[in-house]
């Protein structure tokens, strides 16, 4: 089968499009053909080696986190899944760094996988575990946002920001947006209110909610929560998944946590979350699609797609 890798930490150019063995199935594992991959930052850190520290890395490494494809076989154990099934999937489960979802074939257990909601294309659908698990846990679990509550999110019309807009929304929350002035539209379109950008963020959030917002959630660090001191109040609860330094902020990591991987994809199945694809590119380009990633283009989720 075909795969992307590499063999050493550096850039996109050590990024290669290769024959390698077909992964091998475990008893209670699903194997998948794989239809999109997206590409996400923690990729980007982890070619690069910004995490040797914290996972072990055996070379040669296929990255990838998200992937939506077909079931094409299925342990005894893992009677969840038969072949032909359309899934998604939150593939890479452990500690150690090896195989990921930028593959023709990904073996991966029978929990990382949910049905794949049949209103999403195949792109759209591989952009929905990671960034959706991220979004969820921070709306529904770390800052735990309640009907009737205010909430602002920093980068919201981002992979994850524009998620947490909608989850937030589809809870019965005001949520307020903060994005640069050509995605208003675009975050109207989720259910959120923006408040630009630009230094009189600050003024325009205060005007919607005088007594301080409920809730804070920052993707785009960058000292974007020393900013948002100015618009809460003494009870205002804080998390980031970038800025974690700050004692009163809560950290944001995705975890594989099954139930909360079906919660997401059901909230894709009623309409209520759609992840936002910009760019589309074979998988034998995925060093463009890093490329383009490290940029923050800022266009929408990057995905590579695979197969027919």
């Amino acid at each position: 089968m075909q795969a992307i890798i590499y063999r050493r930490y550096g850039g996109p150019e050590v990024l290669e499009l290769v024959d390698v063995e077909p992964p091998k199935l475990h008893v209670d594992s699903v194997l998948v053909r794989v239809r999109a991959a997206a590409v996400n930052p923690a990729d980007l850190r982890m070619r690069e080696g910004l995490v040797d520290g914290n996972v072990a890395t055996y070379f040669p490494v296929i990255p990838g986190w998200d992937i939506a494809g077909v079931v094409e076989e299925a342990g005894p154990g893992a009677p969840e899944f038969r072949p032909g099934d359309e899934v998604v999937g939150y593939v890479r489960t452990s500690v150690s760094h090896r195989h990921g979802g930028y593959a023709e074939l990904v073996a991966t257990d029978v929990h990382a996988l949910a049905p794949k909601p049949a209103s999403l294309s195949w792109e759209q659908a591989a952009a929905l575990p990671l960034a959706g698990l991220t979004a969820y846990q921070a709306i529904t679990g770390v800052l735990d946002v309640q009907p009737g509550e205010s909430l602002l999110v920093y980068g919201a019309a981002g992979g994850v920001g524009s998620m947490a807009v909608q989850i937030a929304v589809a809870r019965g929350a005001t949520v307020l947006g903060v994005g640069a002035g050509d995605r208003a539209e675009l975050l109207r379109g989720l259910g959120a209110t923006p408040v630009g950008d630009d230094e009189q963020v600050t003024e325009r959030v205060r005007a919607i909610v005088p007594v301080g917002v409920d809730a804070v959630f920052d993707t785009v660090g960058r000292g974007m929560l020393a900013r948002a001191a100015a618009v809460g109040h003494d009870a205002t609860r804080y998390a980031s998944t970038v800025d974690i330094a700050d004692p009163g902020t809560r950290p944001v990591f995705a975890r594989l946590v099954p139930v909360d991987l079906h919660a997401v994809t059901e909230l894709a199945v009623q309409g209520r979350l759609l992840p936002h694809v910009g760019v589309v590119l074979p998988l034998a380009e995925a060093a463009d699609a890093h490329r383009l990633a490290a940029t923050r283009h800022g266009m929408g989720r990057i995905v590579l797609r695979i197969g027919a």
